[in-house]
C-alpha cells in the first residue's frame, strides 16, 4: 500500500480534479463511538469537494462533522437514521459522471449484483454506490461500476463478521476516468489501494 498520509497529502497537492469522499454505515453512537482517529487525521477540511454518504450516520452530530470536511454533502436514508427526510436514493453528477446513491437495505437479496444492476438502470447512472453490508466492494458489472464503501467506523453487522473500517476517495477526472482509492484500517494502520475505472 501507499504510505497513507504522505500518499494522500501529495496526491491532494497535485489534484485539480474533483475529489469525492464516499462513506457510510457509521452507526454513531449506537454501534461505534466515532470515526477512527487515523481516518479523521486524513479527512481535513478544504481538500474534498463532495461527500456521498450511503446513510446510517445516525445522528446530526455526525452530519455536522461531515459538513466541516466538505460543503456539498449528499446522504441517503439508512434503516437506522434519525433524520427521516433523507431520500431513499439520489443521483449526483460530477465531471459528467452520474453517480447513484442508495443505502442498500432496500435491495433484496442484499448486495445481489443482478438486483443492484436493476437499480443502476432505474437511476440511469454510471456508478452505483450502496452500503448496508459493512463490507467494502468495488466491481465492474455489465460495463458499469458498483461501489460499497463499507463502514467507516467498522461498526458491527450481522451480515459481515470482523468488519474492517473503510472509506473511499474517488478522483473523477475531466476525461471521465475514475480513480478509486480505498482506505482500510488494519491493525491500527491505514492501508490504501487504487482501482481504475473508465466510463465508456
Amino acid at each position: 500500500g501507499i504510505n497513507a498520509e504522505y500518499g494522500l497529502l501529495s496526491f491532494l497537492r497535485t489534484l485539480a480534479q474533483m475529489l469525492v469522499l464516499v462513506l457510510g454505515d457509521l452507526h454513531v453512537p449506537h454501534r461505534a463511538h466515532d470515526l477512527p482517529p487515523q481516518f479523521k487525521k486524513l479527512l481535513v477540511p478544504g481538500k474534498i469537494q463532495h461527500i456521498l454518504c450511503t446513510g446510517n450516520l445516525c445522528t446530526k452530530e455526525m452530519y455536522d462533522y461531515l459538513k466541516t470536511i466538505a460543503n456539498d454533502i449528499h446522504i441517503t436514508r439508512g434503516d437506522f437514521d434519525e433524520n427521516s427526510t433523507y431520500p431513499e436514493n439520489k443521483v449526483v453528477t460530477v465531471n459528467g459522471v452520474k453517480i447513484g446513491l442508495c443505502h442498500g437495505h432496500q435491495v433484496v437479496p442484499w448486495a445481489d449484483r443482478e438486483m443492484l444492476s436493476i437499480l443502476q438502470r432505474q437511476l440511469d447512472v454510471d456508478i452505483l454506490v450502496t452500503g448496508h453490508t459493512h463490507k467494502f466492494e468495488a466491481f465492474e458489472y455489465q460495463k458499469n461500476f458498483f461501489i460499497n464503501p463499507g463502514s467507516a467506523t467498522g461498526a458491527y453487522s450481522a451480515l459481515t463478521p470482523n468488519v474492517v473500517p473503510t472509506f473511499i476517495l474517488m478522483d473523477i477526472q475531466t476525461d471521465q476516468k475514475i480513480f478509486t482509492y480505498v482506505y482500510q484500517l488494519r491493525d491500527g494502520e491505514v492501508k490504501v489501494e487504487k482501482i481504475e475505472y473508465k466510463k465508456e
